[in-house]
């Protein structure tokens, strides 16, 4: 494709959910095939990116509405929907509706378009990226691998399978990536059984399988109508399942048929290479870019609320400031040195933000402040970026906890009396006009829930910020070494020395 559009592929992972990681193959596989059609990927983890089209993965997970405002996205469906199929969210389900999706199984298509027509359908096919040598099938230590999500259905299927004799390998915690591709290197199959009753083939799981040169056996129902790559590539089970392993599975007879099935899956003729169908989602992609472009709004990002930090507590939506650029921020920035507002900057992902003075809504800083060595610079700069009204929302370790100087990185405890220079002696930092007072205030354990104060690890603090008060900028006035910024009034001198000559 002549000039094809900029592609960025987002995972979607909720805070610590392990299982967003099994999307990686799928998305490795869409940045291989763009990548071949000479499009230029990028890949990150909760992150859009405004100068690309995003393909999203995983966006059942949670997907903010708004988050469509700046960023062109096409919604990457790898659930079984439909009569039988993934029990998703109702909101899951109106995303898709109102948005570009594509999806691998046409038979999902229903569930959220009202024309089919609208939905470009592309399989998964062979990843080159991924032959590599492999062991002998005689060779390897497992027989039969299972990995994925368990129920009923496939417990009773595992089950029959080792009544036939052979044991079936599976994981006693989540696995995903090179580490659980080196188990899949080490069996001899790996066994694949339908977890919903649509019993559509799991073609997302096989494609890894086989293109890393290990055979897939899977059971097969008159509903599983695999893909045309897959139809002579895998291995399908008879319904007398215990008697085809028994009388075939590790014969030489085996041996020979799943190489020349791992052989007609590694070596795809041109019918079977799906490059003709990511050339058309490309185009796809190319056209819904334009169209985005022409809706939206051509100005500067302005956020509504900032997150201090980033990494794993990167937050959807929100401006993710952080002095660390390994933790791919948003936006690298420290606010505990001078900054000058209005503020514009380009972004990591592409768009320029800016931050102007009584901007915001909220700030949150989780386990930040003991960490900032200018503490009042960042308290001045969070006072100046929030609107009247604003929250600054903190969570930092009590002093008389453990969690205070866990971390060696640690400057200061704090304890209820920290807040009281920016709220009762806020002239003492050359505040004048506003403040914060304590909206809210509680005690958390170890397991970051409400508690007494004997028990707390950590505190919840809510900062907002307010207006003074007459009475309060005449004890400021009195306080402080000058009199509070008082008006100099020499223009009006001037002009009546000039009105006397």
């Amino acid at each position: 494709m002549k000039n094809p559009p900029a592609i960025h592929l987002a995972i979607i992972q909720p805070a610590g959910y392990v299982h967003s990681l099994g999307f990686l193959d799928q998305a490795r596989y869409f940045r291989h095939m763009f990548r071949r059609l000479g499009a230029k990927v990028t890949m990150a983890k909760n992150r859009l990116r405004e100068d690309a089209v995003n393909f999203v993965f995983g966006a059942h997970l949670g997907f903010p509405a708004d988050w469509q405002e700046r960023n062109a996205c096409v919604f990457v469906n790898l659930e079984q929907l439909g009569q039988g199929g993934a029990p998703v969210s109702p909101d899951y389900l109106a995303l898709l509706r109102r948005s570009a999706v594509v999806d691998y199984d046409a038979a999902n298509v229903p569930a959220y378009a009202a024309d089919p027509a609208d939905v470009p359908i592309v399989p998964f096919g062979y990843a080159s990226y991924l032959d590599k040598p492999a062991l002998p099938l005689e060779e390897r230590d497992i027989d039969l691998l299972f990995f994925g999500s368990m129920n009923p259905r496939r417990q009773q299927f595992i089950a029959r399978v080792e009544a036939a004799g052979f044991n079936v390998a599976t994981f006693d915690a989540p696995v995903y990536g090179p580490e659980r591709d080196e188990f899949i290197g080490r069996a001899k199959a790996v066994l694949n059984c339908h977890y919903y009753e649509s019993n559509r083939f799991e073609q997302a799981r096989a494609f890894h399988c086989l293109s890393l040169g290990t055979p897939v056996i899977s059971e097969y129902t008159p509903t599983t109508d695999p893909a045309p790559a897959f139809v002579d590539s895998v291995l399908w089970l008879p319904e007398q399942v215990e008697e085809w392993f028994r009388l075939h599975f590790g014969s030489e007879a085996f041996y020979e048929e799943a190489r020349k099935r791992l052989a007609a899956f590694r070596t795809p003729d041109a019918a079977h290479d799906p490059i003709e169908q990511y050339a058309d989602l490309l185009a796809f992609a190319g056209g819904f870019q334009q169209g985005f472009d022409r809706v939206r709004d051509p100005g500067p990002w302005r956020p509504r609320a900032i997150n201090l930090g980033s990494g794993k507590d990167y937050k959807p939506t929100w401006l993710n400031i952080d002095i660390l650029d390994r933790a791919e921020p948003d936006l690298v920035l420290d606010l505990g040195r001078p900054v000058t507002l209005p503020h514009a900057a380009p972004t990591r992902m592409g768009g320029t933000v800016l931050l102007e003075e009584g901007s915001l809504e909220l700030i949150y800083a989780n386990n930040v402040l003991e960490h900032v060595p200018d503490l009042p610079m960042l308290m001045t700069n969070a006072l100046a970026l929030l609107k009247v009204g604003g929250a600054f929302s903190i969570e930092v370790p009590y002093e008389k906890a453990l969690t205070a100087w866990q971390d060696p990185t640690h400057l200061r405890a704090l304890n209820e009396n920290s807040w009281i220079y920016y709220t009762d002696w806020f002239w003492y930092l050359g505040w004048f006009e506003h403040r914060f007072e304590v909206a809210q205030s509680q005690w958390l354990d170890a397991n970051v829930q409400p508690c007494g104060k004997e028990n707390a690890a950590f505190m919840r603090v809510a900062l907002r910020k307010i207006a003074t008060t007459p009475r309060e900028r005449t004890t400021a006035r009195t306080m402080r070494a000058d009199f509070g910024g008082l008006d100099p009034d020499e223009q009006f001198a001037e002009d009546e020395a000039a009105a006397l000559i």
